[in-house]
This record gives structure tokens, sequence and C-alpha cells, in this order.
């Protein structure tokens, strides 16, 4: 039995598809069959029931990942802990955060960074995706969640504060209830997003025109005079086509948390860009 064919096998578990396994470890699909076959092969048993809606665990199979996933766990833990031991101010970082909170907040921190350190290389993932830290999916975290992992340390960063915005230059008289009001809102993934319901809260008789998941995508709509929408503040505030909206209550506000894995807390290229963060955004 192979370690690298366990890695196959916990792709195809995760996945579902010999396709998206292949596509998650850089494989071909061929290849990913071949190495499936290699290790029930070697062990003697029929790992998964093939299905026409994809591969489904067998009991043998259940026992399987079970134990692959804790072999995969310490040789990640290795990994982390060898890592950590870095002193130097050069390699790489993954960070992660959402689109808007990216491109508006830590990209000009990053910028300072990279003049400071240019032998650091960041990778800055904009998603929607909760990316693992345990697995190393990214090195530092941003989200507007606290972390619950055990093996994650994590801080509040800082207070967003939200608006309520509309294009200027449009007579925008709100009625008390919202009633012929035109809004741009989250889609309905995020229908419980504080903002959202003091939006139906405050304005339940406005009509919905336009939902995107993407906090630059409703300021666009926004400027663009499609209706009004709920920003934070960051980005909000430095449109200059588009202004707030005054309803006597404003939106409520999101924290922002960020969080590392334990094993990589001494190493000295994310030290660096934790001090130049927390310097420049929690002061």
């Amino acid at each position: 039995m192979e370690w690298s064919d366990l890695k196959v096998f916990l792709a195809i578990a995760r996945s579902g598809t010999l396709g998206a396994a292949a596509r998650t470890l850089g494989l071909t699909q061929p290849t990913m069959g071949r190495r499936l076959r290699a290790l029930e092969a070697s062990l003697g048993q029929t790992l998964f029931q093939r299905t026409p809606d994809g591969f489904v665990l067998t009991d043998e199979g259940s026992i399987v990942f079970s134990r692959a996933e804790r072999m995969e766990e310490e040789a990640l833990s290795l990994e982390r802990e060898l890592v950590g031991q870095g002193r130097q101010l050069s390699g790489f970082l993954r960070v992660s955060s959402s689109d808007w909170f990216g491109t508006h907040v830590l990209s000009p921190v990053l910028a300072e960074f990279s003049q400071a350190y240019p032998k650091v290389v960041v990778e800055l993932l904009t998603d929607s995706r909760l990316l693992s830290l345990s697995r190393r999916e990214a090195d530092l975290v941003f989200r507007i969640a606290p972390f619950s992992e055990p093996d994650v340390i994590s801080r509040r960063l800082l207070r967003i504060e939200y608006g309520l915005y509309v294009r200027k230059g449009i007579d925008h008289p709100v009625a008390f209830d919202g009633e012929g009001s035109r809004l741009v809102v989250m889609d309905e993934a995020f229908e419980s997003m504080p903002d959202v319901q003091w939006l139906k809260r405050l304005l339940p008789k406005a009509d919905i025109v336009l939902r995107s998941n993407n906090r630059d995508v409703q300021a666009s709509l926004c400027a663009g005079g499609a209706g009004l929408a709920v920003l934070p503040r960051p980005l909000g505030d430095a449109i200059s086509t588009i202004e707030r909206v005054d309803l006597g209550e404003p939106p409520p506000g999101r924290d922002t948390w960020l969080g590392y894995h334990r094993d990589i807390r001494r190493l000295a290229r994310l030290r660096a860009l934790l001090d130049l963060v927390i310097e420049r955004l929690a002061g």
C-alpha cells in the first residue's frame, strides 16, 4: 500500500468523482483510476461503489477513509511544524479573505508588505469558501465569523461599519416602509446576513431588483442607478458617485477575525505580516 495512493483515495472520497478528484490533485483521470485500482488490489477490498451519480464509499472504504484521514493529518502536521521553524523573511504565504475586503482593505497593506519584504511572495485568494488552515489551503485567513477550530490561533481584528447607499443625483425619498424603493441585495444563499435582515425589517415593501454575492458588484450596480445597496463603508465611502442614505438607524456592522494554524505561529514571514496588518488595521 502506497501513501500516494491513499491521497488519491481521499480526493475521490471527498469529491465523489474521478474527474473532480483529478483536478484537485493535478493528475489525469486515467491515472486516478489506475491508482485507485492498485490500492484496492493491494488491500484486497473494493473501496467504492460505482454509481451513475459518482463514487460512494463501501463499508470497507469508510474504514480506510477514517484511518487515511488520520495519516494525512499527521503528515500535514509534520509539514506545518517544519515550515513553522523557518526564520527567513523569504518564501510563500497564502492569504484568504472575502472579495471586497481583499480589494479595498488588505491590498494596500499587502502592497506595503511587499515593498518591505520583496522576497516573500504573498498569494491573496478572495473566495467565499472557508479555506482550511489545518490542510494548509491557506496560511492566514480573514473572515467575519470567529474560528472554532482548536488548533487555530485567532483574534478579532476590527469592526466594519456598513451604510445604505444610492447613486448621487437621484431623487431618493425613502418611504417609511420602503414602498417604491428598489434594492440591490445579497443572493439568496446569504439571506441570513444581518444587513439583508435589516433591510427586510426597515423597508419591508421595497422591491428587490438585483442580487449578487459580490459586494463590488453590488456597489457597481448601485453606482449605475439600479437601486439602494447596503455596503461596507470602506467600500461605499470610497466611491465618489454614491452617497449614504440615513434611515435613522445604521445597518448592523460586522467584526472581522484573522486566524492561522498554531504550528506556524513562529514563522518569521507570517509574524512580519501579522504585525503590519494589526498595526495598519487594528490600531
